[in-house]
């Protein structure tokens, strides 16, 4: 987004050429790599990082993209490496890739027979190690169903804002702007569009405020904390803004959302998003939740929603880049913070008031290994079933009180979220 504000002469196809690129790269990365290895002599992981970027661009275009021809995509490669490198690069990327063009064919990949997970790892691209928890955990064929999902570009969905249209109102001022709409089949105030003709925040209906960009799955999470008008709600680590606004219209514009991150930037974006939604019921508090609250925002809410920091490893269709971020080794870390993320949130509930915990993944460690280590500390709370009104089309989604979602099952994001009430008194 960036690249694209600093160099407005770029055309449509050019960004679209350049955002197929480096999604495509980063999400295809750990097959290229493995390609590019069957025909470097030094390691691909020891190249200069100009280098190996270059290389994995120009594999990514013959592999994948059929309307530019091998040729093209090897001389732009050479030019490429000709400005940012050393002068042997030119001759090494153009063998490499010349090579790649000639025999990656009829490469022969690893033996499923052998390793089937390392098999699938370098067929699907995902790390190893991640691979094998969910192997263990949903079987071979769940997971290479679970990799194909992820691994297909996502449709955008989008939450009409109540506030100011209805989801039919809001289906028909953009049926015109978008390929392909339909209706979401959990969450009730959802659409799902296929390449709109122009960027998102550049339709007329976003300009209006008549929508936010949110997943199916995170539309459900506001909805199974229902803040009703008139409350006082926490926003815990409120992001840019998603939940905040849903909530806003859950509460018709009437209450107080207190909304808490430690990012400033972060903090600024979601206040012009409530502006372009109408909502003026959000505050932002810039806060660390790691730390006990000194001032915190509200003394005694009525509904707090925590969406805690996580691995995002339920994201990775819509952030192809995090499954290379060491997301599994940092899950005991994930874990740690987000009993304290709740451990310090919880203070603040009012007896007798709603907590919802949620995070974009379905890592064990993150998800109810969390809520179950937090319920043992603390007997005031306990799991509520759904609220009234919650979608009953979203009902067998959920589990023990718990809403789980996963993309290969429900066309959704990964999310899991749990409802927690404070009882009154602690036999209640």
């Amino acid at each position: 987004a960036r690249v694209f504000s600093e160099n407005p002469r770029l055309d449509k196809r050019e960004k679209a050429l350049m955002t197929t690129l480096v999604y495509g790269v980063l999400r295809w990365r750990y097959r290229i790599d493995w390609i590019l290895g069957q025909f470097s002599k030094k390691p691909v992981e020891k190249l200069d990082g100009p280098v190996r970027t270059i290389l994995r661009l120009g594999l990514f275009q013959i592999l994948f993209l059929s309307r530019i021809p091998a040729s093209a995509a090897v001389h732009t490669a050479v030019s490429m490496v000709k400005s940012s490198s050393a002068p042997w690069a030119a001759g090494f990327v153009n063998g490499v890739l010349r090579n790649a063009v000639r025999n990656a064919r009829s490469l022969v990949y690893p033996d499923p027979e052998t390793d089937p997970v390392h098999a699938m790892a370098v067929e699907k691209s995902f790390p190893d190690r991640l691979l094998r928890r969910w192997v263990h955990r949903y079987g071979l064929a769940e997971t290479a169903m679970l990799c194909d999902t992820i691994n297909r570009i996502p449709p955008i969905t989008l939450r009409a804002n109540s506030l100011k249209t209805g989801v039919t109102q809001l289906a028909g001022a953009l049926e015109n702007s978008v390929a392909r709409l339909v209706r979401t089949g959990y969450a009730p105030e959802g659409l799902s569009i296929e390449k709109p003709r122009g960027a998102v925040d550049e339709l007329e209906p976003f300009r209006k405020g008549w929508f936010q960009v949110q997943d199916e799955a995170a539309q459900l999470v506001s909805m199974l904390l229902a803040p009703r008008p008139g409350e006082t709600v926490l926003d815990a680590c409120c992001g840019m803004g998603g939940k905040t606004g849903h909530m806003g219209q859950l509460m018709q514009n009437r209450g107080r959302i207190a909304a808490v991150d430690v990012s400033e930037n972060r903090l600024l974006r979601l206040e012009a998003e409530m502006l372009r939604l109408g909502i003026d019921i959000a505050s932002t508090h810039r806060c660390d939740l790691s730390e006990p609250l000194r001032e915190p925002p509200v003394s005694a809410a009525d509904r707090i929603l925590l969406d805690a920091p996580c691995s995002g490893l339920g994201v990775l269709r819509r952030h192809p880049d995090a499954r290379w971020k060491n997301g599994v080794s940092r899950l005991a870390r994930y874990r740690s913070r987000q009993l304290t993320f709740l451990e310090n949130v919880s203070v603040l509930l009012k007896p007798g008031g709603v907590m919802v915990y949620c995070v974009c993944s379905f890592e064990p460690e993150e998800t109810r290994e969390v809520i179950h280590a937090f319920l043992s500390d603390h007997p005031e709370f306990r799991i509520s079933g759904p609220p009234a009104g919650f979608p009953e089309s979203a009902l067998p989604l959920l589990t023990g009180g718990m809403l789980e979602t996963l993309p290969h099952r429900h066309g959704t994001d990964g999310f899991f979220a749990v409802r927690l009430r404070k009882q009154k008194k602690a036999c209640d």
